[in-house]
């Protein structure tokens, strides 16, 4: 599985990060207590899980604790530890430097949702704005299309117009994929390796379809975005049922 970037550098930081503060703090391990420098280790930890992965977040977490222990811990450049209180420092410096960075991950996690959710209804409104000023249903596709590729990561992506139904995978108003009229788990089972069908329609009444070809080995859109997907075909619906007849392009 291939790693981002961000994440590995994350995961570095993970495993030097707490080693280097540590040893700074060497020379003065004497002037303070156990606590506070415990707590400038989960700082550390903090500052690391924002920028990476929660796995990013618990390797600091171990590896602050660790070498708390080495460093800051008598006796002193060794993995043992004599003082009761210590050892407690040391299981508290751990369970909380797991905790802040689960909390810091998922803070990031929920920055990136609200930013995709924008992004998302930045479209939609959009492409309504469009349709409203009565602008081309060619121009209406054509945008339409675009967003198809950007939002669910496809290969290519083409439009037809017209009644005429294939019997190709189809994706649903629900944003579920159905294949010969049957449930298709894209979560399980990625795309099916072959064109799927986006159908844009008004009133029920079926104007044409968005034939998208997936990206192979690319997993499957969240369905947010496949819901998305599908609220942008039904504009494409509106628009050409407004503007009459287009040829197919």
């Amino acid at each position: 599985m291939r790693i981002a970037l961000r994440d590995r550098i994350a995961l570095a930081a993970a495993l030097l990060a707490p080693f280097v503060v540590a040893l700074a703090l060497a020379p003065v391990r004497s002037r303070m207590t156990s606590a506070n420098l415990a707590l400038i280790l989960v700082v550390v930890v903090v500052a690391v899980a924002a920028l990476g992965s929660r796995t990013g977040g618990v390797v600091t977490a171990l590896s602050a604790a660790a070498w708390f222990d080495f460093f800051l811990t008598r006796p002193y450049q060794r993995f043992t530890i004599s003082d009761s209180d210590d050892i407690i420092t040391t299981l508290l410096l751990l369970a909380v430097g797991v905790a802040v960075s689960q909390l810091a991950a998922h803070a990031r996690t929920l920055k990136l949702v609200t930013i995709t959710d924008a992004g998302h209804l930045a479209r939609i409104h959009e492409t309504a704005n469009m349709v409203q000023a009565g602008a081309s249903p060619y121009a209406v596709v054509d945008q339409v299309r675009l967003q198809l590729v950007e939002i669910l990561g496809l290969r290519g992506c083409r439009f037809e117009h017209g009644t005429l139904l294939g019997r190709h995978p189809r994706l649903e108003q629900d944003g579920m994929l159905t294949v010969a009229r049957a449930h298709w788990d894209l979560d399980k089972d990625g795309w099916p390796g072959e064109e799927i069908e986006l159908r844009a329609s008004v009133g029920g009444r079926y104007i044409g379809r968005f034939m998208m070809q997936p990206e192979p080995g690319t997993p499957p859109p969240p369905l947010q975005a496949r819901l998305v997907a599908v609220s942008l075909a039904d504009h494409v619906g509106a628009a050409l049922d407004t503007a009459g007849p287009v040829l197919d392009r």
